[in-house]
């Protein structure tokens, strides 16, 4: 990925993080936190004719106004050939996890027709960063209308989420991205396992390889009717001891979420056409292994055939009674009986030993992973062991 020019970080230059290029070997905060009576009182300053609100998630209609801004104006790819299409109930899980607050669904409205015209959230996070526990927010879903992108309320928008964090008490964020700005803590990279090969060749997701049929293709990456285990969905009896599972597994890593067990009950027990989370048990009913993976479809856009492509993400996965590749191989047999066409895996934690056995290709997108207002030593994709929706 090419870096941008350095005179493109105008903003993040003013930013407590580190330049990109310095070395790192404290794990500490930049700036001191500061009492809440020292916190900006007054909201940032808009361009003339936008104003600040608050997106209410509860009311149908918002919801859909942020749905609608978000999948016409979000992540798209270099090609501009397919948009990541949170649906509403997505980001109802993602946006409203215990502890979420309101005042973190920071809208701009435009003056004349009050249109949502740009977004940016926070929800409550709580990380290890090496050997210290930092109390966060996780920053998603910053997003402005595409016709106004000259406007630079990117920026305003960062500030404002900022100030209303610090409002709380709260100084540090973590967030992920496609780009490279100052400064990544670690660079991961997305692989692809193609499990609908016809319909990703014809949206031009994939490509035919040289000397392969479409019929050969198939064949290829055909995967077993049926799960190699006894694999079950995870259910609310099973929580307490999957949270522990997951929990005494994150401490083999050197970045990882601290989840309460309420926040791992409801970032994981499955819901229809978001999160899948299957797990294995033993006599006792206890888990003893556990895979999972959320789904975040694809608009592909101006296609005359296909209109989404379904794509699942590898969220959190532990193996203790089978082997970390059965597991996987697991993951991806349930997602192919759920219809999905690719299954998409980040190389952290342990995914990088199974990824070529398991006939993922690698991809062209990598993810940065960033903290706000703390510098630690730059990680390796292995020793990172933390998923962002």
């Amino acid at each position: 990925m090419a870096m941008p020019p350095r005179d493109s970080f105008q903003f993040w230059n003013t930013q407590p993080v580190p330049k990109l290029g310095e070395v790192v070997t404290e794990n500490t905060y930049i700036n001191p936190p500061v009492s809440v009576e020292q916190v900006q009182q007054k909201p940032c300053n808009l361009p003339d004719g936008f104003h600040w609100t608050e997106v209410d998630l509860q009311d149908p209609e918002e919801l859909k106004e942020l749905y609608t801004l978000l999948s016409l104006n979000y992540v798209e790819d270099d090609d501009n050939m397919f948009r990541f299409d949170y649906s509403a109930e997505f980001l109802l899980w993602a946006l409203m996890p215990p502890g979420w607050q309101k005042v973190w669904h920071c809208g701009v409205r435009a003056g004349g027709n009050n249109k949502l015209v740009g977004f940016i959230g926070a929800i409550p996070c709580h990380l290890q960063v090496h050997d210290k526990d930092v109390k966060c927010v996780e920053i998603n879903f910053l997003c402005v209308h595409k016709k106004l992108r000259s406007k630079r309320l990117a920026p305003v928008l960062i500030k404002e989420i900022t100030r209303r964090v610090n409002l709380k008490g709260i100084f540090q964020a973590t967030f992920t991205a496609g780009v490279v700005i100052p400064k990544p803590i670690a660079r991961c990279r997305y692989w692809h396992r193609t499990l609908n090969p016809k319909k990703l060749i014809e949206t031009e997701f994939s490509a035919l390889k040289p000397n392969m049929t479409m019929a050969r293709t198939i064949k290829l990456y055909k995967v077993p009717e049926a799960p190699l285990h006894n694999i079950i969905p995870l259910q609310e009896k099973h929580i307490k001891s999957a949270y522990k599972l997951l929990k005494t597994y994150l401490k083999n890593f050197k970045l990882y979420p601290l989840f309460t067990e309420a926040e791992f009950k409801h970032f994981m027990l499955p819901r229809d056409n978001i999160i899948y989370s299957y797990v294995l048990v033993d006599d006792k009913q206890h888990v003893t292994d556990l895979c999972s993976f959320y789904n975040l479809p694809s608009t592909v856009v101006s296609h005359p055939l296909h209109n989404q492509i379904k794509a699942a993400y590898s969220f959190y996965n532990v193996a203790t009674t089978i082997s970390f590749k059965d597991l996987m191989q697991n993951a991806l047999i349930m997602a192919k009986k759920a219809s999905f066409d690719v299954f998409n895996a980040l190389d952290i934690m342990e995914n990088e030993s199974i990824l070529e056995e398991l006939k993922f290709g690698i991809g062209d997108g990598f993810l940065q992973y960033y903290l706000y207002n703390w510098k630690c030593p730059d990680l390796s994709p292995s020793q990172v062991g933390f998923v962002l929706q």
